[in-house]
């Protein structure tokens, strides 16, 4: 459509959100050291004996040094902001300008050398042999630079002329070996994540295998009496409860007549019916054999009825090539729970259900108040 442009936002990686947030730590740690800086050399100036006028202090010693180092820091900070693909090189070239620029301001001590170490032990962050040899010329790069101011050759022996590569090469080394031990622990660690995840799948694989029938996926006996006694808990703190039995009619015949391979193969179509019917909060488990036994929570006695029935009538309704065409069907018995039963009882009652169901003709749901209407009607 036209007047309308769509732009592809990049969202950051989790790595990249934390090489940002290291060049920041960065970035805020040659503040400080620009500041620290600006407050030795003002107390040498006040405190000790200092060989420079007043005017040449202020502009040579603090102001452009602080003013050159500070630029580069902020440009730093802006390019992180911006284009933080570059920020470790922007990052790398204004901790190189505020080493050298302080070594040149303090030319006369020798140890101040050191701090030219600082940007390279800083790229050992970034766990990047290259970055750090990338370091490492920049910080050759600044050495030749001040080379040019006259009174700073001047200053340098024969020996410091050899000795302060060589002091670069030596601690772009260490920086080196610093690295690669930390990748190979990094590798280590993450190998030992991937081995420690491996084996959480592993235990989640086999918890799950040892609660769940392996041919038809839902829960098995064991599983289902420790969730049902968990239910009857529930129960008698006001929680509804319904359970259900069900049962496949004449499933021994299918298995004399087409063998057990189709017999699991029923069983399988079943229980899929099964779990495609009952809600997120039901609990359904192969009790044994052709039987299957069904928890179901948060609803009434009639919801519990007609989900069962949707049960049923879905299974009497399907046709089976294995069984040349033919459908089956399953008796189901079905109870509520009330104050008065144990759960060994309302199991009881649910299976006594069940038979009923099977007794008086299968392919039906028996309630307790079809046995109690069936009761009264012979009394």
């Amino acid at each position: 459509m036209k007047g309308f442009h769509t732009h592809n936002s990049h969202i950051p990686t989790e790595y990249e959100f934390k090489h940002s947030k290291w060049i920041q730590k960065m970035l805020h740690a040659y503040w400080v050291v620009i500041i620290a800086h600006f407050a030795i050399q003002i107390g040498c100036f006040l405190f000790l004996e200092y060989d420079r006028t007043p005017i040449d202090f202020l502009m040579n010693v603090l102001f452009w040094p602080t003013a050159v180092s500070s630029s580069c820091i902020l440009f730093a900070s802006w390019v992180d902001r911006r284009f933080s693909s570059y920020s470790f090189y922007t990052m790398s070239i204004a901790s190189t300008v505020i080493a050298w620029t302080i070594i040149h301001v303090n030319y006369d001590i020798r140890i101040i050398l050191a701090i030219c170490l600082l940007p390279i032990f800083a790229s050992v962050l970034f766990f990047s042999k290259k970055r750090v040899w990338i370091v490492f010329l920049m910080q050759m790069t600044g050495y030749l630079l001040v080379l040019f101011d006259p009174a700073y050759r001047l200053y340098l022996s024969s020996f410091d002329m050899v000795s302060i590569p060589a002091f670069l090469i030596l601690g772009t080394y260490v920086a080196q070996v610093i690295v690669t031990s930390g990748v190979e622990v990094l590798d280590d660690l993450q190998a030992s994540m991937l081995a420690k995840q491996d084996l959480i799948v592993r235990n989640a694989i086999m918890t799950k295998q040892s609660k769940t029938d392996g041919l038809t996926n839902l829960y098995n006996q064991s599983s289902f009496k420790d969730y049902y006694e968990k239910a009857f808990e529930y129960a008698n703190s006001g929680m509804s409860l319904h359970l259900a039995l069900i049962d496949i009619d004449d499933f021994k015949s299918i298995n004399d007549t087409y063998g057990h391979r189709v017999g699991d193969i029923i069983l399988e179509k079943v229980s899929l019916i099964i779990q495609e019917t009952i809600t997120s909060s039901d609990i359904a488990a192969r009790y044994g054999g052709e039987e299957f036994a069904l928890l179901m929570f948060e609803q009434s006695f009639k919801q519990a009825y007609a989900l069962v029935e949707q049960i049923r009538q879905k299974i009497a309704l399907m046709g089976h090539l294995e069984l040349e065409g033919a459908s089956i069907t399953v008796s189901i018995g079905l109870k509520s729970y009330s104050p008065n039963l144990t759960k060994d009882k309302l199991f009881e009652e649910v299976d006594a259900c069940l038979y009923a169901a099977k007794r008086t003709g299968k392919n039906k749901t028996v309630t307790s108040l079809d046995l109690t209407s069936s009761l009264a009607e012979k009394i």
